[in-house]
C-alpha cells in the first residue's frame, strides 16, 4: 500500500514521502519513509550560509581588518586574495573559531558546519592510512550506530500502536534520513576515490601513518577533511604538500564540492578553475568580486585605474589644504582656520594604491661565461638511503640552454638529482659528469639552510655579491619587496616568503650560466612569483626547475624529466602537453590499483568451495535453487575472467602506445562491466549457505 512500510501495515500514515533505506535484524532495506512534521531535518536547509557582520581584529591599537562585513552562501567558491601579510590565513581562523577574540560576529546560519584543514597533525600512532582515514565519519558512525540500537528496539518490540513505538519509528527516519543525505553507504568508495586521487596506491592503505612523511600524512588529513562533506570548507593553501597531478585531482574534486569553499592559494590556474567569487584583502578590508581569479585581475585593473584617479584629486586637495595651513598659521587672525583645517586634513582617509606593475623591476640574473655545449651528462645514475631506493639507472644529457622542469609524485627523487647535480650529495650510483666552465647557482627548497640567522638582510645580500653588483643590492632587495627599515631584520625573523625571497635575490647577485631551482616559489605571494618568473624567462643560460605551479612552469620549460617507480623519463614538449598525457596514464594506474584492490578483496572473501558429497546425496543436500545459484555463479565467475583478460591486454598495448578516445572509452567500459560483475559474483556468493 502507498505510504507503508513493508513488512509493517500497521504504518498508514497520509504523509509525503522520502527516498531512504533501514535495517530490520540484520537486512537493508529500501523503503519511502514518512516526513513528520515533528523531526528537524536539519541536513534538508538548502541555503545554509555564514554571515560575517562588522568584524575587526586589532593588535597594540593597529587593526588587521576592520568593520568587515560579508556572506557566504551554499554554492558560493571563495578565492582569498592579498599580499603576505593581509590577514589571509587570520580571516580563516577567524571564520573556524579558532580565534574569537575579535570584533563583530561570524554567525553560522541554519547549523552550517564548518571544516579547516589544520597544520597541526595529532594521529594516534600505529594506526593505518585507512583507519585514519575512516576518523573522517565518526559523526556518521555515530549516526549507524544509534540505528542499529533503534532497528533492534523495532524488532523486538511489540507494542506498535504505542506513542514510545511512533517515536522510534521517527528518530529511525530522521537517522536513515541523515545517513542517505551524506551517502553513508558508499564510505569506502568515496575513501578509494580520494585517496588514489590525492597520490595514495592500494599497497599504501595498511601502512602505519607513522611510515609517512609530514607532506604524505598532511595528505592524509586533507583526505579526511574532504570526505566530511562539510557545509562549508576553509582550505589554507591546500596544494603546498600536492604533487600536480594531484593538485589538477583536487582542482576537479572542488569544482563538484557540492558545499562553500573559501581558499587560500597562491596558485592562479587553481584559484581560477575552483572560485567563482573573489575576497581581495587590502587596507584593512575586504572587497568582494563577483568572479574568478582571471576575471578579478581584469576588474580590479579597472577599480584600481579610477582609484588612481581619485588619489591624483585627494593628492591635489591635501596639496592645497597644507599650503593653506602653512599661509595661515603664523598669522595671529588665521591661525583657529589653520588648526580647523589641521584637524579636517588628520580626518582624510588617504587613498593607497598598490604598485603591481612587475614589468618595472626589469631583474636580471648575471650572466657569467658560455659553458660548453654539454652541461650535465649522466649514467646509470642512482641513489638509494639506506634500503629504499629512490631511483635507479637514470641516464640523460642535458644541454646548454635547456630549460627542463622535473616532475613526480614527491619522494620520488626530483630534489635528490638537484642536490646531486649541485654537488650537495656526493653518494650515489652510475657516474654523472659537469660539462666545461659550466658555473652552478642553486636555490635549496630549505631555506634555513642557507641564510645565516643572526645576520641582516642587507649583510645577507651584500656577503652574495660580487663588487660589479654590489652597487645593485640595495635597488634589488627593494625589488624584492624588502624597503625601507625590512633591510635591518635579521634574516632569523624573516617568514617563509620572505627567506625565499632573499635566497632568490642572493642568486641574482652571482653570475651564472646553470641554474638549479627547488620550489622557488613556495611561500610567495602571486606577485612576487611574476617578478621571479620574469627574470627566469630573460635568463639565457640553462634551466632545471622544480616546481608543482603550472601556470608558473608555462612558457618557462620546453622539456620534462618526470619521475616515476624510481625511474626517470624524458618528455619533449610543454607542461600542458605533458599533463594530457599523464591524466591519460593516471586514469590507467587507477584503475589498476582499483581492480588489484578489489581483487585482494575478493581472495579473502571467497568461501571455500563445498565438499564433494556422493551423487545420491546430492538432492537431500544440495536444493534446486542452490543449483541454479551455483550454476549463475559460474557463469559470473566465467565472465569476470574473461573481462580481466581483456582488460590486461589492453593495459599491455598502453605501456606501448599512448590510447586513443575510442580505446579508453572502450578501456572505462570493459572495466565497468568488470565492476558489475564482481558485484553480481558476491551477490549470488551470500545467498549460498
Amino acid at each position: 500500500m502507498k505510504g507503508c512500510l513493508a513488512g509493517h501495515p500497521f504504518l498508514l500514515f497520509q504523509k509525503p514521502c522520502y527516498q531512504g533505506v533501514f535495517f530490520i535484524s540484520g537486512l537493508f532495506i529500501s523503503f519511502s519513509v514518512l516526513l513528520h512534521p515533528k523531526i528537524h531535518y536539519s541536513s534538508l536547509i538548502f541555503n545554509k550560509m555564514l554571515s560575517v557582520q562588522g568584524l575587526g581584529l586589532h593588535h597594540s591599537g593597529n587593526y588587521l581588518f576592520q568593520n568587515t562585513n560579508f556572506t557566504i552562501k551554499k554554492d558560493d567558491k571563495v578565492g582569498l586574495v592579498g599580499k603576505n601579510g593581509a590577514g589571509k590565513s587570520t580571516l580563516l581562523k577567524m571564520l573556524s573559531g579558532e580565534i574569537n577574540f575579535y570584533e563583530g560576529a561570524v554567525v553560522r546560519e541554519g547549523g552550517a558546519t564548518i571544516g579547516f584543514l589544520k597544520q597541526d597533525l595529532d594521529f594516534v600512532k600505529g594506526r593505518t592510512v585507512w583507519a585514519e582515514t575512516m576518523q573522517a565519519f565518526e559523526q556518521i558512525n555515530a549516526w549507524k550506530n544509534e540505528l542499529e540500537e533503534v532497528n533492534h528496539q523495532m524488532a523486538v518490540r511489540t507494542d506498535y500502536e504505542s506513542d514510545a513505538y511512533t517515536d522510534l519509528i521517527n528518530k529511525m527516519t530522521e537517522l536513515n534520513d541523515l545517513l542517505m543525505n551524506h551517502d553513508a553507504y558508499n564510505l569506502e568508495g568515496d575513501m578509494e576515490k580520494v585517496l588514489f586521487g590525492l597520490g595514495f596506491k592500494a599497497d599504501d592503505f595498511q601502512k602505519i601513518t607513522d611510515e609517512f612523511s609530514g607532506g604524505w600524512r598532511m595528505r592524509i588529513e586533507l583526505a579526511k577533511l574532504l570526505l566530511q562533506k562539510n557545509d562549508i570548507m576553509l582550505l589554507d593553501e591546500p596544494t603546498n604538500h600536492l604533487d600536480m597531478e594531484s593538485i589538477i585531482w583536487l582542482e576537479n574534486f572542488l569544482k563538484d564540492y557540492p558545499g562553500a569553499i573559501v581558499l587560500v592559494s597562491h596558485d592562479k590556474q587553481f584559484m581560477t578553475a575552483v572560485c567563482n567569487r573573489t575576497f581581495d584583502i587590502n587596507n584593512k578590508k575586504v572587497d568582494d568580486y563577483k568572479a574568478n581569479y582571471s576575471k578579478y585581475l581584469i576588474m580590479r585593473e579597472e577599480r584600481r585605474e579610477k582609484l588612481i584617479g581619485a588619489k591624483k584629486n585627494q593628492d591635489a586637495e591635501i596639496k592645497q589644504m597644507e599650503d593653506n595651513i602653512n599661509k595661515f598659521r603664523a598669522s595671529a587672525t588665521k591661525a583657529s582656520f589653520a588648526q580647523s583645517l589641521i584637524k579636517k586634513l588628520d580626518k582624510i582617509e588617504r587613498i593607497e594604491v598598490d604598485n603591481e606593475d612587475v614589468s618595472k623591476f626589469n631583474i636580471r640574473f648575471v650572466q657569467s661565461m658560455v659553458p660548453g655545449k654539454v652541461i650535465f651528462e649522466a649514467e646509470h645514475l642512482g641513489k638509494a638511503y639506506g634500503k629504499k631506493q629512490i631511483f635507479d639507472d637514470v641516464d640523460f644529457i642535458v644541454q646548454r640552454g635547456d630549460r627542463i622542469a622535473l616532475l613526480g609524485q614527491n619522494g620520488q627523487g626530483k630534489t635528490t638529482l638537484a642536490k646531486i647535480l649541485a654537488g650537495e650529495i656526493k653518494d650515489y650510483s652510475g657516474t654523472w659528469n659537469l660539462g666545461h666552465n659550466v658555473n652552478i647557482g642553486y636555490f635549496a627548497q630549505n631555506q634555513e639552510e642557507v641564510l645565516t640567522p643572526n645576520k641582516t638582510v642587507l649583510e645577507e645580500a651584500e656577503d652574495a655579491a660580487t663588487e660589479e653588483t654590489r652597487p645593485r643590492v640595495r635597488d634589488l632587495l627593494g625589488s624584492f619587496l624588502f624597503q625601507g627599515e625590512a633591510v635591518s631584520k635579521k634574516t632569523k625573523v624573516l617568514s617563509g616568503g620572505e627567506r625565499n625571497r632573499l635566497a632568490l635575490c642572493k642568486l641574482l647577485l652571482r653570475p651564472f650560466n646553470t641554474l638549479i631551482m627547488d620550489e622557488p616559489t613556495n611561500h610567495l605571494d602571486i606577485q612576487s612569483k611574476e617578478i621571479i618568473k620574469l627574470a627566469l624567462q630573460n635568463f639565457q643560460g640553462t634551466l632545471i626547475v622544480i616546481s608543482h605551479d603550472r601556470e608558473f612552469l608555462d612558457g618557462l620549460c620546453d622539456k620534462i624529466y618526470e619521475f616515476r617507480d624510481g625511474r626517470m623519463k624524458e618528455f619533449l614538449g610543454s607542461v600542458g602537453e605533458y599533463l594530457e598525457y599523464r591524466q591519460k596514464e593516471t586514469l590507467r594506474e587507477i584503475s589498476a590499483e582499483k581492480a588489484k584492490l578489489h581483487s585482494e578483496d575478493i581472495k579473502v572473501e571467497v568461501k571455500p568451495a563445498p565438499k564433494e558429497v556422493k551423487v545420491e546425496e546430492k538432492s537431500t543436500i544440495v536444493s534446486k535453487e542452490q543449483k541454479n545459484i551455483q550454476n549463475k555463479l559460474k557463469k559470473v565467475e566465467e565472465k569476470i575472467s574473461e573481462l580481466e583478460t581483456e582488460i590486461e591486454k589492453m593495459e599491455d598495448t598502453f605501456t606501448q602506445e599512448n590510447p586513443s578516445e575510442e580505446t579508453l572509452e572502450k578501456y572505462n567500459k570493459t572495466k565497468e562491466e568488470l565492476e558489475v560483475a564482481l558485484q553480481e559474483w558476491e551477490h549470488l556468493g551470500s545467498q549460498l549457505v
